[in-house]
């Protein structure tokens, strides 16, 4: 009897959007970037989605030095417009939708008696009207072109450990929330929905902030994890690829947790741990 084990990650020819692909800096490797990057090393085509059109197209400048198809798009997906606009366009260049990668988001930090009605307001516009309203326009997609597909949403390890974030932890709590619902919504449509929660990883985002980070605050990010390991936008992006792929199949309404262990324990708060993980 001969056993037949699975192997092709199913991801060959397939087509994805990912929304926020870009990175501030061009040579450095964000959640967005690196997961654009997987996906198309994987045989995808991909949508590069950012708000500055350069960004974007850095990324597909890597993705075609390594051989990969891909394309830049600009758009304020604040905009339920621009969320259209995008899906047409993946869908106008290759004809199917396979695949979403929701890894647009901002931070701030603060009690709700320090931060304002309009941060927020802002907050919960980026971080989860923006997937309410990609995911709004992509499903129908996903479902005439392809018969299905997958998405996945970026959240945070704050949204199941509260470290001092409020408004930030909210969003992301509540970007869990909608995965689940989105997958007992849309599981009869052949599309898995599922979460990745990434830790304190390194990314451009983080470094490129303000005057960016001291070596000893780089140092404790990497000792809050029981492994000892500093986290990196390819860390995501492997876990978005895997979640996308065949190999996937039977997970849906799921958050991975891609943390190196930080949250199975309680270091002292560090003010920049979950900020800015995109």
């Amino acid at each position: 009897m001969s056993i037949q084990i699975p192997d092709d990650p199913g991801l060959s020819n397939k087509v994805a959007i990912v929304a926020g692909g870009g990175a501030a800096d061009p040579n450095g490797i964000g959640n967005g970037r690196a997961a654009s990057i997987l996906l198309a090393n994987a045989g995808a085509k991909v949508l590069v989605v950012d708000n500055e059109l350069a960004l974007a197209q850095r990324t597909v400048e890597l993705i075609n030095q390594a051989g990969g198809t891909a394309e830049a798009h600009s758009g304020d997906l604040t905009k339920p417009a621009e969320c259209k606009r995008m899906v047409e366009a993946a869908v106008d260049r290759w004809g199917r939708l396979d695949f979403l990668d929701n890894n647009i988001g901002i931070s701030s930090k603060g009690t709700v008696v320090d931060e304002s009605q309009e941060t927020w307001q802002r907050m919960m516009q980026v971080n989860v009207e923006v997937m309410f309203l990609t995911a709004k326009h992509a499903i129908p997609a996903m479902i005439k072109t392809a018969g299905g597909g997958a998405i996945v949403n970026i959240s945070s390890i704050s949204a199941l450990r509260p470290r001092g974030l409020t408004i930030y932890t909210t969003t992301k709590a509540a970007v869990i929330g909608l995965t689940q619902a989105m997958a007992v919504d849309h599981g009869k449509d052949g599309i898995r929905v599922n979460c990745v929660a990434p830790g304190p990883v390194y990314t451009p985002m983080v470094y490129h902030r303000g005057n960016g980070m001291e070596p000893s605050a780089r140092d404790a990010r990497r000792k809050a994890s029981v492994l000892g390991l500093e986290g990196t936008g390819w860390d995501i992006g492997h876990a978005v690829r895997f979640l996308m792929s065949d190999h996937a199949r039977y997970i849906t309404g799921q958050v991975l947790v891609v943390d190196g262990g930080v949250t199975l324990q309680a270091p002292e708060r560090e003010s920049r741990t979950e900020e800015g993980s995109h």
